[in-house]
């Protein structure tokens, strides 16, 4: 037989691992206020080749988003990932906008992990 056989992990459970994470996280980073997904995870449209598009809000981060991503274990994460690390006050900014990152997030956009007060 010469057919490869590609498995995909199942969408709900990356985003149980996700949550996994972001707890984790949330742990060793109190300036983690939340963890969501946007994209196909967040439509509840992924499936096999979907990445994780995913938005971390930390109320530390400064500097460009490649400084901002170097905090970040994304490598432990199950799926390759593009990932946005904001502001709160950055977010708030963003979704005021017309700005079609905005329109993308205020339809997608799932929370998967927030700090409890």
């Amino acid at each position: 037989m010469t057919q490869s056989v590609l498995r995909w992990p199942d969408a709900d459970l990356v985003l149980r691992e996700l949550s996994d994470w972001a707890e984790d996280q949330g742990q060793v980073h109190p300036s983690l206020q939340r963890v969501g997904v946007f994209g196909s995870y967040g439509r509840g449209t992924a499936g096999v080749g979907s990445d994780l598009d995913l938005l971390l809000i930390d109320s530390a981060a400064e500097g460009g988003q490649h400084a901002r991503l170097l905090h970040w274990p994304l490598e432990q994460l199950p799926l390759s990932c593009d990932a946005l690390v904001l502001t709160p006050g950055e977010l708030d900014i963003l979704m005021a906008s017309d700005h079609r990152m905005a329109q993308e997030l205020q339809r997608d956009a799932r929370w998967i992990w927030q700090r409890q007060a």
